[in-house]
Formats: C-alpha cells, sequence, structure tokens
C-alpha cells in the first residue's frame, strides 16, 4: 500500500510518542511491501516547528535520519496544481461537480494541508494523521486518522 503521512506523524517519531510506537505496532505501514512518502511542504512545517520550538541537536538529528529514509514528493507537477484547487474549491462549497455531503459545511482549509491533501489524492496514497480537518476529503482519498 501507498501511504503519504502528515506533518504531525512526523512529530511523534521525533518525540518517540507513544502514538508514534502506535502507528509502527497498530498500522505497519513501513513493513514492505508499503511505502511510506512525505509532501515537501511537511519538510518545510516540520522544519519550522523544529526552530519555533527550539529543538535540541538530538531531536533535529533524529528528524533528519528519518526523514532521509522516506521520499519526499515535490508538488510541482500540475496533477497536484489541479488537485489543490479541486480539494480546495470543494472545501469551501464551490466546486462546479461535487457537493458537500449533506449537513456539512464549507470549511477553509490550511494551505499547507491543502498541498499535503493534494498530494495524497494525485499519488492515491492513504493520508495517515491525526488532524481531523481532513475528514470531509475522505471522497478524494483513503484516509487513516490515528487517534491521539
Amino acid at each position: 500500500m501507498h501511504y503519504l503521512i502528515d506533518t504531525n506523524i512526523i512529530v511523534h517519531f521525533v518525540r518517540d510518542s507513544a502514538l508514534y510506537k502506535k502507528v509502527e505496532n497498530d498500522y505497519q505501514i513501513f513493513e514492505p511491501p508499503n511505502r511510506v512518502v512525505v509532501c515537501e511542504v511537511s519538510i518545510g512545517e516540520i522544519y519550522s516547528l523544529s526552530q519555533r520550538n527550539r529543538w535540541g541537536q538530538k531531536r533535529v538529528e533524529r528528524l533528519e535520519r528519518f526523514l532521509s529514509d522516506l521520499t519526499v514528493v515535490p508538488i510541482s507537477y500540475p496533477d497536484i496544481y489541479r488537485a489543490y484547487a479541486d480539494i480546495d474549491s470543494y472545501s469551501q462549497s464551490h466546486h462546479p461537480t461535487r457537493s458537500l455531503p449533506q449537513g456539512m459545511t464549507a470549511r477553509n482549509m490550511g494551505k499547507n494541508d491543502l498541498w499535503i491533501a493534494a498530494t495524497a489524492y494525485v499519488l492515491r496514497a492513504t493520508l495517515v494523521t491525526t488532524d481531523k480537518d481532513f475528514d470531509h476529503l475522505q471522497r478524494f482519498f483513503d484516509l487513516e486518522w490515528v487517534e491521539q
């Protein structure tokens, strides 16, 4: 299976949290033949978090070792640009052909989340996240929500 991990999963890895151990043990996304990738936007997000939170050298080195084992997917592809537009207009209830489910209201998503969602959609990857902001996008891609 093809998995795209959200930035929050990377944060849990760096912290060596129980949630990350749950992802490794319960979901086994890192076991062959599974393939785990990360959107390049998450790389910028995680380095920003490391600076803002003043991570020490040990945490930054752990982060860099983890990232070096992942395939980083760039967003600079026309299909990802179009997917970003589709997901953004759908989320805001302005899509020309897709409507939000009955009872669901329009929502603004963070721009980084839109890029991550567009990448999952184009790759047909399952997005692994702790973020409920993606829940309304399950008609675009599979979602593995990990409870904190």
